[in-house]
């Protein structure tokens, strides 16, 4: 703001100002302006813009319409500096590193001018009066001198009656009269100040918090001594001196056995692994179950809530994915649950084309652990078919594409199997489609059957350290031949593919050929076939037995078409065609009327007669690529899992939707009826539909 040139030149004569004015005394504009063109002061041009009220524009102000003018604008003002840092670390002595600081200064200031007015009680103001001259009581505003560009107001004069020069001389600040005998009064402020302040709304601070419970804790304590260390070094050479004993003795006895001692060096170095073994173990089962704890819980908890609008269709939900790297480029050929430890299964592994034959592999996999295999049997020859024993659940018998059968025990150490049959020993002269054990002879030695395409069905049985082979029945185009003189000329052999035992009738059992035929068999009259089913056009891939019904079997070929049979009528009960072929199919172990097949476009088919008798209530592809082929397909005997293998080595695993595994409504009231008699009767039901017509012709 410009300040009138005469009040400057007023302020420049002197340091000091005299505040005082006369009383009564009053000047005019025109005394002034006479005033100082008799001092000779210039007042300049910038005055009578000073007094007036015109307003000035700026050239380039913006020009605003009404309606902009009266706009408003509201501006929020905060108490937080935007431009404060948020990142300032200090030095905790306490906790010993840096921390952050969570109070940061928001105050900016962005004007600072030191002034030279002093107060008038202060010490300073008192030495400066003293150097001046000025008296204790006179009032007076002191200039240090130390800005001389620093200006002061005019004090306003009161008016005066008389007028004149003398008033106007008696009116001058710097006037004698003025200085001894005016009292000053207190000069009001002359700048338009006041003091605002706003407040604005500050978020509330939350805090969150949450306890759990801590794990438990055990305190082991132990002391390392010297004698201690010295003791534990004692009784290793002692364990080694007795190892070495052990192996002189066992050198002594028989010098060519090399075995043995490699047995017992062996003992020495893996003593520590062998300690933590197990503990690694479960550690590797819980670090997998952590990383897979979804598909865990599913397992456990997960129901489809989604069935309830589907009417009759379910749902398969996937779980796990089981694979070997070592084994990806072979063929899963063979499925096999564990009856005792029931999250434990086999899987075989070789190849469906002939032309690429090469080696195979033996696999156990539990569901406790899908990242690697529990037990794994590298073989010279691919694997095509597998059972567990159901009673002594550590024998695995195994039957390869070369015709050899073997026994493998996994109590044993070692990857060679236990038994392993030869030339010598009667091994079949092409592949095994099928073993199955049975039950124990009369000697309580284990048995179990195989079938060929050589047309030979044997039996198996394991007496001390071989293999003894009896040929059951012999597969011809015409009938039956049984092993014998008579049987050397051999009209045509059919070739076996598959074939299954009666649940309940121990002598009873079936094989389908290759020819599409499926023949119903004895095991004590071998001369010739019980009964012969016109099946399929193609190979027949499976055919199994219902796990409730004693008359009832399925089975299934590459010419597209699932049958269930009933083994006293030569024609199917039922006829499913899925467009590509079928490549297994298994019953359901917790219903009659329920059973699924995996066909080679990567489609699993779950069927339930009791709901639908003419289409499968779940159609479900599970395959990531196209050209994957689907080969095998088993149903948990507990969970309602079922697994699926296919081409490229792979085991999926995936959990039956509630409208898969629904039992039959009851009316209020009643009890749900359990036990195998209720599932008798479900299909007993379904087949009398079928017969009853065939009844009435008769």
């Amino acid at each position: 703001m410009p300040v009138p040139n005469n009040v400057a030149a007023s302020m420049r004569k002197g340091s000091t100002v005299q505040k005082g004015t006369l009383p009564g005394a009053k000047s005019t504009k025109a005394a002034s302006k006479k005033k100082d063109e008799e001092e000779g002061v210039d007042t300049g041009d910038g005055w009578d813009e000073w007094s007036g009220k015109a307003l000035i524009k700026p050239p380039d102000q913006l020009e605003l319409t009404e309606a902009e003018l009266k706009e408003e604008t509201t501006r929020i003002l905060t108490a937080n500096n935007p431009h404060a840092p948020q990142n300032i670390v200090r030095y905790s002595f306490k906790e010993r590193s840096y921390k952050p600081t969570s109070v940061v200064d928001q105050m900016a200031v962005h004007f600072v001018l030191e002034g030279s007015l002093l107060h008038q009680d202060s010490d300073e103001a008192r030495r400066l009066r003293a150097k001046e001259g000025l008296p204790e009581g006179k009032t007076a505003a002191i200039d240090t001198g130390t800005e001389p560009d620093e200006e002061k107001p005019e004090t306003p004069a009161t008016p005066i009656e008389d007028g004149g020069e003398e008033a106007g001389e008696e009116d001058r600040p710097d006037s004698v009269a003025s200085k001894t005998d005016r009292k000053e009064p207190k000069v009001s402020n002359q700048f338009n100040f006041s003091e605002r302040a706003s407040q604005t709304l500050n978020n509330p601070l939350r805090e969150r918090s949450c306890q759990t419970e801590p794990p438990p804790r055990s305190n082991f304590s132990d002391t390392a001594n010297q004698w201690e260390i010295y003791d534990a070094y004692v009784e290793e050479l002692q364990q080694q001196e007795k190892n070495k004993e052990k192996q002189k003795a066992a050198a002594s006895k028989n010098d060519n056995d090399k075995s043995k001692k490699k047995t017992v060096l062996m003992e020495t170095q893996n003593d520590d692994i062998s300690k933590v073994g197990k503990a690694s173990k479960i550690f590797e089962r819980m670090v997998n179950q952590n990383t897979f704890d979804d598909i865990a819980q599913d397992f456990k908890y997960f129901e489809d809530a989604s069935d309830e609008f589907r009417d009759q269709e379910g749902t398969l939900l996937p779980l796990w994915k089981f694979q070997y790297d070592k084994a990806k480029r072979l063929s899963v050929t063979a499925l096999c649950w564990n009856k005792k430890y029931q999250d434990l299964f086999a899987v075989g592994m070789g190849s469906y084309d002939f032309s690429k034959q090469g080696r195979g592999m033996l696999v156990y996999y539990s569901l406790k652990n899908s990242a690697f295999p529990e037990f794994i049997y590298p073989t010279d020859s691919g694997v095509l078919c597998l059972d567990i024993h159901e009673q002594h659940s550590y024998l695995v018998v195994v039957g390869f594409y070369d015709g050899c059968v073997a026994v493998y025990n996994l109590k044993e150490e070692g990857l060679e199997p236990l038994y392993k049959s030869t030339a010598k020993t009667g091994k079949h002269t092409d592949p095994v489609w099928q073993v199955r054990w049975q039950n124990d002879d009369m000697d309580n030695n284990h048995n179990f059957y195989s079938v060929s395409s050589d047309g030979r069905v044997v039996s198996w049985t394991l007496v001390k350290n071989e293999l003894v082979f009896t040929d059951i029945i012999r597969l011809s185009l015409d009938g039956a031949v049984s092993d014998g003189p008579e049987g050397a000329e051999q009209p045509g052999i059919a070739c076996g593919t598959s074939f299954d035992f009666h649940k309940q009738i121990d002598y009873l059992f079936l094989v389908g050929t290759e020819e599409g035929k499926i023949h119903k068999c004895s095991k004590t009259y071998s001369s010739q076939f019980l009964e012969t089913y016109d099946a399929h056009s193609m190979a027949v891939d499976a055919v199994k037995w219902n796990h409730f019904h004693p008359k009832v079997f399925i089975s299934c070929s590459s010419d597209w078409t699932v049958k269930i049979w009933d083994h006293a009528i030569n024609t199917p009960m039922f006829t499913f065609d899925l467009n590509a072929a079928v490549g297994d199919v298994a019953w359901s172990p917790y219903s009659s009327t329920v059973f699924a097949a995996v066909t080679t476009d990567g489609t699993v088919h779950v069927f339930d007669l009791n709901i639908n008798k003419y289409e499968a209530i779940c159609q479900q592809p599970v395959v990531a690529k196209k050209k994957t082929k689907l080969t095998h397909i088993e149903f948990n005997p507990i969970y309602p899992i079922l697994i699926v293998g296919d081409d490229r080595g792979y085991v999926s695993s995936f959990k039956l939707s509630p409208n898969l595994r629904k039992k039959p409504k009851c009316k209020k009231g009643q009890e749900q009826p359990k036990g195998p008699e209720v599932e008798i009767a479900k299909m007993e039901k379904l087949l009398s539909l079928l017969r009853e017509p065939e009844q009435s012709t008769v």
